[in-house]
């Protein structure tokens, strides 16, 4: 039996049946089945960016591969810059941001916004939601289907709901907020 193909021209891992939903050059990235793999990080993520229109230049190249070789996970721009300092990628905070969004405006990230001052990407853009851990500024992912939001204001006229992104603060039992 054929394989079927993603929106973007790769096999899709066998098992995996087509649907509407595009699959995103991330996903397949992370599986460890897909014949798009080469082994080599760098040309994984070369491919993973020439697939969604962006560039690979040498500082796309390097901050995406921080980014999806270690699986999902929540980065703030911060982080990452201190992981590319630690790897010995010398890049100015300002082109991690640049990076981050252009990233994110190609749908390889989500952004989630947690506080007015604190901006997470996600290196899952699926449909989910997240549990934010205060005090340890953490994280943690809740799948889509565990959360029902019910009664949505109508938007306003031009406009249509692209995307809910329910955020649950947690604090430990006992802590009191002054």
């Amino acid at each position: 039996m054929p394989r079927s193909r993603s929106t973007f021209g790769a096999p899709m891992p066998q098992g995996h049946e087509a649907s509407d939903d595009p699959v995103l050059p991330v996903a397949q990235l992370r599986d460890i089945n897909t014949t798009r793999r080469t082994g080599c990080p760098f040309h994984d993520v070369r491919e993973m960016l020439r697939e969604v229109g962006l560039r690979p230049t040498r500082q796309r190249l390097a901050l995406g591969w921080l980014l999806f070789a270690k699986g999902d996970r929540h980065v703030t721009a911060e982080i990452l810059h201190e992981e590319a300092i630690k790897a010995r990628f010398p890049v100015s905070l300002a082109t991690v941001y640049n990076t981050l969004h252009q990233f994110t405006e190609a749908s390889l990230l989500r952004e989630v916004a947690v506080d007015g001052s604190k901006t997470y990407f996600d290196t899952n853009s699926s449909d989910h939601h997240h549990f934010f851990m205060e005090g340890h500024n953490d994280l943690v992912d809740i799948p889509a289907a565990d959360v029902s939001v019910n009664l949505l204001p109508e938007p306003p006229e031009g406009y249509e709901v692209a995307r809910i992104d329910v955020v649950v603060r947690l604090r430990r039992k006992g802590s009191n907020r002054g």
